[in-house]
């Protein structure tokens, strides 16, 4: 059975929604592709009180006052196999850094697969958490964000400014 709350961020409310102990997705306000209210699941009255959702909570805070850089959370989102492997990837991106979709493809062992990489990247259900914000363009420009292009510029900003890494 899926729960979900719904906290305050430094990009606005973000849906959590977990499954057995383990976060299954993290959606912005607006968010494309997000799903439907009746799929979310039903909100838990304990809020940020029960876990996992203390614990997103608390990383997220950790996350977006620079402090964290890689989050240690129960994950199980739902997708293809393809889907899942591309997510996988994504965590291995350092933070600070981008990567583009066509490295990507490349490094899941799918030359030429840029496009459904894009898509993949596009669908992942359990977005910051598993870093999406972090695959650009080939020419190092900013494309594609369910969150909106602002929102990527603000989470590719902050760990900028936290790593000092160049990130084009």
């Amino acid at each position: 059975m899926r729960t979900r709350t719904v906290i305050d961020s430094a990009v606005g409310p973000l849906t959590l929604v977990a499954r057995e102990g383990a976060v299954v997705g993290l959606y912005m306000d607006l968010q494309r592709h997000r799903p439907a209210p009746d799929k979310l699941g039903e909100l838990d009255p304990r809020g940020c009180e029960s876990e996992p959702f203390k614990a997103v909570a608390h990383q997220l805070d950790a996350y977006f006052a620079g402090a964290l850089r890689r989050f240690t959370l129960p994950l199980a989102p739902d997708g293809s196999p393809f889907q899942l492997r591309v997510w996988a990837a994504l965590l291995d991106i350092p933070y600070g850094q981008t990567e583009s979709y066509g490295e990507l493809a490349e490094r899941i062992g799918s030359p030429g697969a840029a496009r459904a990489v894009g898509l993949a990247n596009g669908k992942n259900p359990i977005g910051i958490v598993i870093p999406c914000h972090r695959v650009v363009g080939s020419d190092g420009n900013l494309t594609g964000y369910g969150g909106g292009l602002d929102r990527k510029r603000q989470l590719l900003d902050l760990e900028l400014a936290v790593s000092g890494a160049a990130l084009f």
